[in-house]
């Protein structure tokens, strides 16, 4: 990062840099979405730890650009899976780093609640200057939500670009070895994937 080598610096000077939120998390129990939140602003405490002004401002703003104002002294364990994504999604917010990687964050979640959480991802890179990466299985969504795309096949890179340049037949055949049409969204033009075959017995 910027000319080191990241396994050099030290975790919570990385942390004030780089966000990273894991597939699966867990709130310790009857954690309320503030105090969840609080959590994000370990890295930039003193010793002393409790909340600084500034981070008290971190927090609020973590809450609101969520949507999450409403459920602020909701206990995590009660909230919607959606609902959940966004507080841990408030909580890497709160570190105010430039940089957020997120490793599928729409697993478990439904449709609406998986259109949610990316808007609001895509929104936090448009609207706040927020550099995303993030790992995303639905090729559909990842062209529809994402710049720049990086196809992988057991670890090595096969392809980098624009979606339009990354979802092609060819190159979904060569990473997943199915079949694919790929065709321009009927509304936005971003390539969208349709199975040449539904499967075995149809």
């Amino acid at each position: 990062m910027n000319g080191r080598n990241i396994t050099q610096i030290p975790t919570k000077e990385l942390a004030r840099k780089l966000t990273i939120l894991p597939q699966s998390s867990e709130a310790p129990p009857s954690v309320t979405v503030w105090e969840l939140i609080g959590y994000g602003r370990y890295p930039h405490q003193n010793l002393l730890g409790g909340f600084s002004a500034k981070d008290i401002t971190a927090m609020e703003w973590a809450l609101a650009v969520t949507g999450l104002e409403p459920l602020a002294d909701r206990i995590v364990d009660s909230l919607s899976g959606g609902e959940r994504q966004r507080a841990w999604i408030a909580m890497a917010l709160a570190q105010q780093t430039k940089v957020l990687l997120l490793d599928e964050p729409t697993t478990f979640l439904d449709i609406r609640h998986q259109i949610e959480v990316l808007g609001l991802v895509r929104r936090l890179n448009q609207e706040h200057g927020i550099t995303v990466g993030w790992v995303l299985h639905d090729l559909n969504q990842a062209a529809a939500y994402s710049d720049r795309l990086i196809m992988l096949k057991q670890g090595t890179v096969v392809a980098v670009g624009t979606p339009k340049e990354v979802i092609t037949a060819s190159i979904i055949q060569q990473v997943f070895d199915v079949e694919m049409t790929v065709i321009p969204h009927p509304i936005n033009g971003y390539p969208t994937c349709l199975p040449c075959q539904l499967g075995i017995g149809y």
